[in-house]
């Protein structure tokens, strides 16, 4: 087994520090690799494997870029490849459990060929009893990294390689702004959608959540790299970005612009590009400016994902949420004043410690009132390091597990009934892949974000079309193709 060198390994305090006054960073990244590297990576293979959310799927494309500037090439399953990488999500313990049974499966891959690079990075990396867990746990991994020096890659393949060592190396915060990323289509998993970074990090700190630790502080890119790097996308045809951020409507307060998000939309509807989505905003820092933009252009998608995680105030403000239920549901009516068509969906956390039974008819009550068209419903998941983790809970967990079938019932109608009224109506399709259960079938989005599957083949992909709907099945629909005029 080789030796295993810690340059760097993860602090939640130090993660926690956030100094209003420190500036933010752009950091031009040095993407080019040594001729070590490009000569190691001709004719190997490499596997990455993400879970997540979509800063992850991002994040995931930047390595991509790195290993196929090396000469590799991609494949889909990780036994047999030359280097494998499992890029990592912390928001539910689940999701970190599903990580080591698959490390326990790259095992298999690393017994047949001791010379597999396998790598881990991400969200549960920047936690500190992970990365002891991984070091006891699997010795075979060769490379540990987090979210704040994804940029570093090359380096660390390149000790990693050059002393046959295994790296360990978590930077715990940052105040950097990476730019110069690894760019090109292959690297993206898409050819037709494509997420684009405005900003990282949160300030939030809700007593449940795990990324103001993992992702660092919030900082912003500047409005003139986002809007280049969305006309290059529009050039490489691109029909639709979607605008990444762990809190995107906080995007330019740290350069003292409470106002840049609906000024930076502004800019980005006008560069012409068919489709604009952005994730995710949250509540309080909402401006109704933002709205106006949204309904201003036509190429704003006519959807919003708005987390809400519990109607109750009390519940609210255990969790550390900085807006009551009436500020939200206001929010949710200067939207639809605006936007009368528009799509909502949420994040609705149920069983949070010591939620009572009237808190959580509070929930139910709220959802009754906005009306929305799908929610991500999660039973509690205490995340250590977190303050929540330490609350006492008294309430059983078959308790919690009947509320969430009671409230995903009640979501579930809402979305029926919403998604019913579609039937018999033509809506404009961006189809995107060959639906993965029936290979007849081709699946894309409208602008409400409901998906749409229809006869097709792949030659429809990256095509806006028109679509007659013919039936609802909740969560899609099915239509016909409708004759070009």
């Amino acid at each position: 087994m080789k030796k295993t060198r810690l340059v760097s390994l993860p602090n939640l305090k130090e993660a926690a520090k956030r100094n209003p006054e420190e500036k933010s960073l752009v950091e031009k990244v040095d993407s080019k690799p040594t001729s070590f590297l490009v000569s190691w990576g001709q004719g190997k293979t490499f596997c990455i494997r993400t879970y997540g959310c979509q800063a992850n799927v991002r994040d995931s494309e930047i390595l991509r870029g790195y290993l196929l500037a090396l000469g590799m090439k991609e494949q889909e399953e990780f036994l047999g490849a030359d280097l494998i990488l499992f890029n990592t999500c912390a928001i539910r313990e689940n999701a970190e459990n599903h990580l080591y049974g698959e490390l326990g499966r790259a095992k298999e891959a690393y017994e047949k060929n001791p010379e597999t690079i396998i790598g881990v990075c991400g969200c549960v990396m920047q936690e500190e009893f992970a990365v002891k867990y991984i070091l006891h746990h699997f010795p075979f991994v060769s490379l540990i990294f987090g979210t704040n020096n994804l940029t570093n890659f090359y380096s660390l393949l390149d000790d990693c390689l050059e002393h046959n060592e295994n790296i360990v190396d978590v930077r715990s915060n940052s105040d950097l702004v990476p730019e110069g990323l690894p760019e090109g289509s292959q690297a993206r998993e898409s050819k037709v959608t494509a997420f684009v970074n405005i900003m990282y990090g949160c300030n939030k700190f809700c007593t449940y959540c795990i990324v103001p630790f993992t992702r660092g502080r919030e900082r912003s890119r500047k409005a003139e790299d986002i809007l280049a790097e969305v006309n290059c996308l529009k050039e490489q045809g691109y029909k639709q970005v979607t605008l990444l951020g762990q809190n995107v409507d906080a995007y330019g307060k740290d350069f003292g612009d409470d106002y840049a998000f609906a000024s930076l939309l502004e800019k980005v509807a006008q560069t012409g590009i068919e489709r604009v989505r952005f994730v995710t905003p949250y509540p309080s820092d909402f401006r109704v400016e933002v709205f106006d933009v949204m309904a201003k252009y036509k190429n704003i998608m006519p959807f919003l994902h708005l987390p809400i995680q519990s109607g109750s105030n009390s519940v609210l403000k255990r969790m550390n949420r900085r807006y009551t239920r009436e500020q939200y549901l206001e929010i949710v009516h200067q939207l639809r004043e605006r936007l009368p068509d528009v799509f909502l969906s949420t994040d609705i956390i149920v069983g949070f410690p010591n939620e009572t039974d009237e808190e959580f008819e509070e929930t139910l009550s709220l959802v009754r009132e906005v009306r929305y068209d799908a929610a991500y419903t999660f039973i509690f998941s205490p995340r250590p390091g977190t303050p929540a983790y330490f609350m006492k809970d008294k309430t059983p967990m078959e308790v919690k597990h009947k509320r969430f079938d009671a409230l995903k019932a009640l979501i579930d109608e809402q979305a029926t009934t919403r998604a019913n009224e579609f039937v018999g109506k033509d809506v404009e399709v961006l189809f995107e892949k060959v639906s993965e259960k029936d290979p007849s079938r081709i699946s894309g989005y409208d602008p409400h974000n409901k998906l749409v599957h229809v006869k097709g083949d792949a030659s429809l992909i990256g095509q806006i079309r028109k679509v007659h709907i013919t039936e609802s099945h909740t969560y899609s629909l099915l239509g016909e193709l409708m004759d070009e005029d």
